[in-house]
């Protein structure tokens, strides 16, 4: 059986996502009522019976080694398993931190070696999809390639935003040979965006990865690995067509919750068979959920440990959420531990974790601002912030970290405002 080491790439923030990265990666951010993003390439691990992970950690690592814990919560504790958290290291001739993709891997080449896999699977920990990376292995194989990477198709007009690669159609539908590799070209020609899902053979990761590593610079993948790759080694595409959620913006990271609503969801996880660390936040720990008579429910998640006295519509929530009396939350993400006071009403808004909605708050409100679910305008309120009674916050609105009514000023926030 072929040696398979994954090494997941975690420790990135997103500006994009502003306050909700702002303490932690983007592959810790909540998502899906009790989850993490990175739970998504955990779990694929698992299901595809590959039980060594090094997990590589740089920003704000507190939130991933909890949440990773020992890898129990995945199969992957015990003889010839394991999960290994490697964050940037100080020792004689090294640098501290990781100076792009690449450089995360070289900086880890003895924990590697140690394992002496013939393959080495590198993922990104922050993209929401369902993959069995078995037939991956299976297609890099059969093809003998030195590396097989896989893409999926996006629209043209949000090309320039990824990696793009021209790939010919040797086997259809499955992949083929990649004739070129651009990195977020400025005029796209391909619609085949990389997943950020990189399999190498050791030998010829080592044998480009060792001279690039010395010159002391950042080295990436997309710009640096795969282009000289291309000049002598064997370079192969696999095509992904099922879901693939991005989730870099507001936006993007909203439509791919509102994604796991509804009777035949895109995003469905208990098919997916997602799993996540139930100690983390205490979940296991949640009491039953209660719903009171006053409260209403439509096409909403409502995990264990909420408190429902108002209205949920087309919203995910998570454990510790309380909904007061009168209170409407519609289109929205709630996150751990978040109260909406009485009378409060919510649309098209991300609430962090620990947040407290006074009473009779608006947010998410502009009459001159059309919403749509490809244009969402969300408003997001940043951890452990307290919103006062009274208040009305428009469209489109940045409240950063504790945000309080002194750091809020007014009781009246336009759209679009920004307040940190």
């Amino acid at each position: 059986m072929t040696k398979v080491l994954a090494m997941i790439l975690a420790g990135g923030r997103v500006d994009e996502l502003g306050s909700l990265t702002l303490y932690r990666p983007k592959s810790a951010v909540p998502f899906g009522g009790m989850f993490r993003i990175i739970d998504f390439p955990m779990s694929n691990l698992m299901h595809s019976g590959i039980e060594k992970v090094g997990i590589l950690l740089q920003y704000r690592s507190s939130s991933i080694i909890t949440q990773i814990g020992n890898g129990s919560s995945w199969d992957m504790i015990g003889r010839n398993r394991g999960a290994f958290v490697l964050p940037p290291y100080k020792a004689a001739g090294t640098k501290t931190w990781y100076m792009g993709t690449a450089d995360a891997i070289y900086q880890n080449l003895e924990f590697i070696d140690d394992f002496d896999p013939e393959l080495v699977l590198v993922l990104s920990g922050d993209h929401i999809y369902k993959m069995d990376y078995t037939r991956l292995i299976e297609y890099h194989l059969s093809k003998q390639a030195d590396l097989t990477a896989a893409f999926t198709k996006v629209p043209m007009n949000s090309a320039h935003r990824f990696g793009l690669a021209e790939i010919d159609d040797t086997d259809g539908e499955l992949g083929g040979q990649v004739l070129d590799y651009q990195e977020k070209p400025d005029r796209p020609s391909s619609q085949w965006a990389s997943l950020t899902i990189y399999l190498f053979n050791k030998s010829s990761l080592l044998e480009i990865l060792q001279p690039l590593g010395k010159e002391n610079r950042t080295i990436e993948i997309g710009k640096d690995i795969i282009p000289r790759m291309l000049q002598k080694h064997k370079v192969y595409g696999y095509k992904f067509n099922d879901y693939w959620g991005y989730a870099r913006t507001i936006d993007e990271l909203w439509r791919c919750n509102m994604d796991t609503l509804g009777l035949n969801p895109k995003i469905n996880l208990k098919k997916w068979e997602l799993r996540t660390n139930l100690d983390h936040r205490k979940i296991r720990d949640r009491i039953p959920t209660l719903v009171t008579s006053s409260a209403h429910i439509e096409n909403a998640i409502v995990p264990q440990g909420c408190t429902i006295e108002g209205e949920v519509r087309n919203s995910v929530l998570f454990p510790g959420v309380r909904i007061e009396k009168n209170a409407s939350v519609e289109n929205s993400i709630v996150m751990f531990d978040s109260c909406i006071g009485s009378g409060s009403i919510l649309h098209n808004v991300i609430i962090d974790t620990d947040v407290n909605i006074g009473n009779d708050v608006r947010i998410g409100f502009d009459e001159k601002m059309k919403v749509t679910k490809a244009n969402p305008r969300c408003t997001v309120i940043g951890q452990y912030s307290t919103i006062p009674n009274g208040t009305t916050i428009g469209r489109e609105c940045r409240i950063g970290y504790r945000v309080d009514a002194q750091k809020l000023g007014k009781n009246d926030i336009k759209s679009g405002a920004i307040i940190e």
